[in-house]
């Protein structure tokens, strides 16, 4: 069983299913209403953990009931939760999520009140058990001197590059292995995956892609690009759909797989997210 630790936040979702986004100004009644965990890294681990590895995470967790609530859903999903900071004050971060029944996709509403998870934490930890570190792309003051000790530590390092932040851009080459969103692709200005990749991503880095719909690109150590186009499906709900991308790539990776084969299998699951509400059962229909 191989250990992945992945470093980022853990939200609490409120999801409003409703027929099609609303108008502004527009009063509208939801047509289901569900609380879930979120956040990035932990749904990335949660997947991992289905696909049958040991799973911790280090992140923020306030002392309160919603962060009670978010520790007792890890840890029934098999996540260790021994590197958690839980400070006794704050509140976990809320996302308020819109799910269109029309489209499947979703918009998001975030509030956050709660530090990051700092690097004086991160320093604390015992790094060797670990076969694959994983970070979310935030607080980058904070991310710098934890991908450095994390690079010393013999283990594979990923960074997700989500969303555009000042100075990300430098850690790039600290990270193994990238994976970046098209939301970020579109805030560099690009347009076109091929294009983002060959000029964003750094030589020599294994570089994946995710774009919705049109499935994802990668371009190898090699600079090699590949494309894998996602099949055509009714698409129930697509949150998360990008954290189990990103967990599809960590696990073909640690099982040796070339990175054309990585990409296939990270489009299979992420696709197979998109039918079903929800991350449960994933490695099941992944391997069906």
């Amino acid at each position: 069983m191989l250990r992945i630790l992945g470093v980022g936040i853990a939200t609490l979702d409120l999801i409003h299913q409703v027929e099609r986004f609303p108008a502004e100004d527009e009063e509208m009644r939801a047509l289901s209403l569900r609380r879930a965990r979120g956040g990035n890294a932990t749904n990335t681990l949660v997947v991992l953990s289905q696909l049958g590895h040991y799973c911790a995470w280090a992140g923020m967790l306030p002392r309160e009931p919603d962060g009670d609530w978010v520790a007792r859903d890890l840890r029934e999903q098999g996540i260790d939760l021994g590197p958690v900071v839980r400070p006794d004050r704050g509140k976990l971060p809320h996302s308020c999520i819109l799910l269109s029944r029309a489209s499947g996709s979703r918009t998001i509403v975030h509030y956050r009140d709660l530090p990051e998870y700092p690097a004086s934490a991160f320093e604390k930890l015992d790094l060797e058990p670990y076969h694959w570190i994983h970070f979310e792309g935030r607080a980058v003051a904070e991310l710098g001197p934890m991908l450095e000790r994390a690079r010393h530590s013999g283990a594979t390092i990923s960074l997700e590059v989500e969303k555009p932040r000042e100075g990300i851009e430098a850690l790039f080459s600290r990270a193994h292995l990238l994976l970046f969103s098209r939301a970020y692709a579109y805030s560099r200005g690009f347009r076109q995956p091929e294009s983002f990749l060959e000029s964003v991503a750094p030589a020599g880095i294994p570089a994946y892609l995710a774009w919705g719909e049109a499935g994802g690109w990668c371009r190898d150590a090699q600079g090699i690009i590949h494309r894998v186009q996602a099949p055509m499906i009714e698409v129930v709900d697509s949150i998360g759909a990008g954290d189990v991308f990103n967990a599809g790539v960590i696990h073909a990776t640690l099982q040796g797989r070339a990175p054309a084969a990585v990409l296939e299998s990270a489009v299979k699951l992420a696709s197979a997210k998109c039918r079903q509400e929800g991350l449960q059962g994933l490695a099941e229909v992944h391997r069906g």
